[in-house]
């Protein structure tokens, strides 16, 4: 009890500091809480100077990923706002359906799917919030909204990553895989028929989303149910067939007016299309299209993208190796010596490509010239300056809680919780899901750290391992509304200022009843309902 005590002070700490009635900056909460994280590993885990100095290292590396994805997803919707472009998007958006919950539903909930599958890494919410942000939705509620929907199509990812990638470690057999992926798939569409509901209260009323439930109940299932019938034959493609379907239909039920609450006011329905449109969407739609291409394994890019083979090697000395892949790939591997690695694809990560290149295609299909281009560089780097040392800070805090092996915090907080809950632990077998991306922000690695642990118990339980398996892979999917460093991203781009603690405590509730509809749903799957 007393290693697990110590293992959660450093989230506790954090948590009351950034959700008391006067909130800490996000910058000096990380910080304090990777000092706390810092003297407890050295003073009451045992761990060495050295391997508390190299997890440090890989913090601040790691934290490159986010402010990169962070730092494209800004230079490209300020590009998209100095041009004019993101006015044009909004104009056709409100023409499409003045309701607001059309504009949540396609914006919010089937675009995210898209960008999922295209993309993952944290960047649907950094992409879709300043679109709902520009159409009048508070900015803070949008960062929730988005986080909480993201969830839903994260189990799959960017081409099924979080399942092929995330349970590799475990060389399950082609049968496994599907079944945990139908069982995966399963449990989303539970939570993705229930949560985004109870979630548009942060944006609109009540009333009025009882007024548009056949809408909404239509878009979710034109993006859940491809996502559930490819589930059955493929793991790689489930969020894309939902993304890819989701979206065109999200649109035309809009457009159409399907399952809508009937203006008060009739007026002429806009276009559905038009040349302004398709070139104000042109750079928006590249973009998709190349994290699509570089993405699906059909083109062959993707692993040639995140090839780790050295072309290029340089001795750190006592600090490491330092590696260079033809497709520029950077490692840095066995940091001051304590085994610890970081890694980074240049080219594969959502940041220089493609979003730097479809900022410059925006700026310049617009006709601007160079000074709304320096404004437009100018801008961006005024508006990460603060979320660039609040995500070093994260990602620092985040790896001291990782290392450790077994006596890592994380694992000791991950063993307790399935011995308390005994008998019981496939109800809460999410929760260790999520606890892994509440520290990593991301599936993949909660897939990862936990697969393992969830096998055994489920081998010492009799459970299905698929079944386990799947609860983890829902459950780290979860967790993903209250990753730290997710939030620390959107807000950044949506220029929040001390918001994370006000975002944390909104997200809270809805990720407890994601927790709840998943126990549910194992219960029925027990009794033959499902």
């Amino acid at each position: 009890m007393t290693d697990f005590l110590l293992a959660i002070l450093p989230i506790g700490f954090l948590i009351v500091v950034m959700t008391k009635p006067h909130p800490l900056p996000s910058t000096l909460a990380f910080a304090l809480g990777s000092v706390l994280a810092y003297g407890i590993g050295l003073l009451c885990f045992g761990s060495s100077l050295k391997l508390l100095n190299a997890a440090v290292l890989k913090g601040l590396l790691d934290a490159l990923t986010p402010i990169s994805i962070v730092f494209g997803a800004i230079l490209f919707f300020v590009a998209m706002e100095k041009s004019g472009a993101m006015g044009t998007v909004q104009d056709w958006l409100r023409g499409l359906s003045d309701n607001p919950v059309a504009q949540i539903m396609i914006v919010g909930f089937a675009f995210v799917f898209l960008i999922e599958a295209a993309a993952g890494f944290g960047s649907p919410a950094a992409l879709a919030a300043p679109i709902l942000v520009a159409l009048g939705f508070p900015a803070l509620r949008v960062a929730v909204v988005c986080l909480i929907f993201n969830t839903i199509p994260t189990a799959f990812g960017a081409a099924g990553t979080p399942v092929w990638f995330g349970f590799e470690l475990l060389r399950l057999p082609r049968e496994d895989m599907l079944a945990l992926s139908w069982q995966g798939a399963v449990f989303q569409a539970c939570a993705g028929l229930i949560v985004p509901i109870v979630s548009l209260r942060f944006l609109v009323p009540w009333r009025a989303i009882g007024r548009n439930l056949v809408f909404i109940l239509l878009c979710l299932l034109a993006c859940l149910l491809p996502m559930l019938a490819v589930a059955k034959l493929s793991y790689e493609f489930p969020v894309v067939a939902g993304g890819i379907f989701g979206l065109p239909a999200a649109v035309l039920l809009a457009h159409f007016g399907i399952g809508l609450e009937k203006p008060e006011a009739t007026h002429a329905r806009a276009p559905l299309w038009s040349p302004t449109v398709a070139a104000a969407l042109v750079p928006l739609s590249i973009a998709v299209l190349v994290l699509l291409i570089t993405r699906l394994p059909l083109f062959g890019l993707r692993d040639w993208l995140t090839s780790t083979t050295p072309a290029l090697r340089i001795s750190l000395g006592a600090w490491g190796e330092a590696f260079l892949s033809a497709s520029l790939v950077a490692q840095v591997r066995d940091i001051l010596g304590q085994g610890l690695s970081w890694s980074h694809a240049i080219l594969y990560v959502p940041s220089l490509i493609p979003f730097v290149p479809a900022a410059a295609l925006t700026l310049l299909q617009r006709g601007c010239g160079r000074t709304v281009f320096a404004e437009t560089v100018k801008a961006t780097f005024t508006r990460i300056g603060t979320p660039v040392l609040a995500l070093f800070g994260a990602l620092v805090f985040v790896n001291l809680l990782m290392i450790g092996g077994e006596r890592a915090p994380t694992m000791i907080l991950g063993r307790t919780l399935a011995t308390a809950a005994g008998e019981a632990w496939i109800y809460a077998a999410p929760l260790l899901g999520a606890v892994g991306s509440f520290f990593s922000g991301s599936t993949t690695i909660s897939n990862l750290t936990f697969g393992a642990i969830q096998a055994s118990i489920a081998e010492e339980t009799g459970v299905p391992v698929s079944l386990m398996l799947a609860l983890q892979l829902s459950g780290a999917a979860m967790g993903n509304m209250l990753c730290i460093h997710n939030i620390v991203a959107v807000c950044a781009v949506l220029s929040l200022s001390n918001a994370e603690g006000a975002i944390l405590k909104k997200a809270l509730l809805p990720m407890l009843l994601y927790a709840a509809v998943l126990a549910l749903a194992v219960l029925l799957k027990g009794l033959g309902g499902l």
